[in-house]
């Protein structure tokens, strides 16, 4: 009997996940849970805004390698969320293949809610932990 874990990685064919956060616990949990889940075994960790942008940059010609969905902390050094958002607007333009954004965060502040629903980049605002129900529907949602 197909469940519907199996059948989205049939439509997917198991999709690439960017984690953009400076948490490695995050990170970790995270990426645990996708595995785990069987949602995808192609996760990419980045600490920082700059470091996916320029992962972005390098492969924007290449579909294969860029991620499918990105989930991105807002609060990071370097290039935090919002910074991030603002030249992914500027680079999605020269991207091979669409991503869907889930902003994820700790933070309850509701002016950080509504600027991400405000962003047309960002497809929801998820707030931290993010549970493993909580990522199998996010990814069925979006396939």
């Amino acid at each position: 009997m197909l469940t519907l874990i199996s059948i989205f990685m049939t439509i997917m064919k198991n999709p690439i996940i960017a984690l953009i956060d400076d948490d490695k616990v995050f990170q970790l949990t995270a990426s645990r849970t996708i595995k785990a889940s069987q949602l995808s075994d192609q996760i990419l960790q980045f600490d920082n805004g700059e470091e996916a942008l320029h992962f972005l940059r390098d492969n924007a010609a290449n579909a294969a390698n860029l991620p499918d969905y990105i989930f991105l902390d807002i609060n990071m050094p370097f290039v935090d969320g919002w910074m991030f958002l603002d030249d992914y607007d500027h680079l999605k333009t020269n991207l091979t293949k669409p991503i869907l954004i889930y902003m994820v965060s700790s933070s309850i502040d509701p002016r950080d809610m509504e600027r991400a629903r405000k962003n047309s980049n960002v497809n929801e605002y998820i707030i931290k932990p993010v549970s493993r129900d909580k990522f199998i529907e996010l990814l069925n949602k979006a396939a």
